[in-house]
């Protein structure tokens, strides 16, 4: 509990506002050293998994002509959001993990929670992107070339990212205007608005109450639009005649409906719920969910639950050892002198 009433030592007069916190301190996962360092390997491997995984999907996408269509080009992205989403956190908790060193400079904390929020925005967006392309798609087939064609979908990623940069610069504005003075501890395993607003030396009720309204806005008009999307898949699906053609159909649709469930459900709480910033440690768990686990588990939904990238991986993993042979071979061939 001391830690929670640390004062800054040095008062230095922050350029922003009248705030004297010149840094706050991340309290993390407070534990034991063995506590600590089980967690540390647990977000290794779960950050090194996602970014893998990611990496491997936009690297499929890249290579197979087969999955250069409007629905890959936006999961690309997606995996693409999902690396920079895991990057803004994780290795600034496995290095409070393993050194224990847990300050933050006062601007580095207020610049990672606006990268963390713009880079989860444009996921909300992208997510509505992507569930309005599989509606396209199945409900008007003949006219889907047409309608999703490659400008449509480049203003369409575009337009994820900038809705992404600009929709949580009110937020910011507001979380930067507020004055700090101390406490500078930050309940939380990063630089999220809700425990920021708590260390405010002022009432921030209207604050909480605009930034609540913000946010809701974002993630419940991106879901609605998803949700209005898969309705009228589901109406187009159960007209189809026969059973196999509807589960045909909306298997395509299974792997971005499981990764919408498993985002929208834990960022709905976290956000949008009024109740559940009562309690910063539940908040901690659901922050892991939809920050680290969420992303980790995307690449093995995308990969294990789709048809096409599974024959697209495959393909790959088959022309590897081809590669390393055709490489070996050349290096062989080559006139003694020219290989080193």
């Amino acid at each position: 509990m001391a830690l929670n009433f640390m004062m800054i030592k040095h008062v230095h007069v922050n350029p922003w506002n009248s705030s004297s916190v010149t840094e706050f301190i991340i309290l993390g996962f407070p534990g034991t050293q063995k506590v600590q360092v089980s967690l540390f390997i647990l977000f290794l491997a779960m950050y090194l998994l996602s970014i893998t995984g990611n990496i491997a999907i936009i690297i499929t996408i890249r290579m197979d002509s087969r999955l250069h269509t409007p629905m890959y080009l936006f999961l690309g992205n997606l995996s693409f959001l999902d690396m920079g989403y895991t990057s803004t956190t994780v290795p600034k908790l496995l290095s409070i993990l393993l050194t224990e060193v847990k300050t933050i400079p006062f601007a580095g904390c207020l610049l990672q929670s606006y990268v963390f929020f713009f880079l989860g925005t444009a996921e909300c967006f992208l997510l509505a992107v992507m569930a309005y392309d599989r509606y396209v798609a199945i409900c008007y087939p003949l006219r889907y070339s047409t309608i999703m064609s490659k400008r449509v979908c480049k203003w369409l990623i575009i337009g994820s990212w900038i809705g992404g940069c600009l929709a949580p610069l009110v937020a910011a504005f507001l979380v930067i205007s507020l004055p700090f003075c101390g406490p500078n501890v930050v309940n939380h395993f990063f630089c999220d608005i809700p425990p920021l607003l708590k260390l405010a030396c002022v009432d921030t009720y209207r604050t909480q109450k605009a930034i609540f309204v913000l946010s809701a806005l974002v993630i419940l008009s991106t879901f609605l639009s998803t949700l209005v999307s898969y309705m009228y898949i589901v109406i187009t699906i159960l007209r189809i005649p026969s059973a196999e053609g509807q589960h045909k159909t909306f298997s395509t649709c299974t792997s971005h409906l499981t990764v919408v469930s498993l985002y929208y459900g834990t960022v709905i709480f976290m956000y949008v719920s009024p109740t559940a910033r009562s309690s910063f440690n539940m908040n901690k768990i659901v922050a892991v969910v939809y920050s680290v686990i969420t992303p980790t588990l995307n690449p093995m939904i995308y990969s294990l639950r789709n048809q096409d990238m599974k024959r697209a991986l495959r393909k790959i993993l088959e022309k590897k050892p081809k590669l390393v042979r055709n490489c070996l071979m050349k290096h062989n061939d080559m006139p003694q002198g020219q290989g080193t």
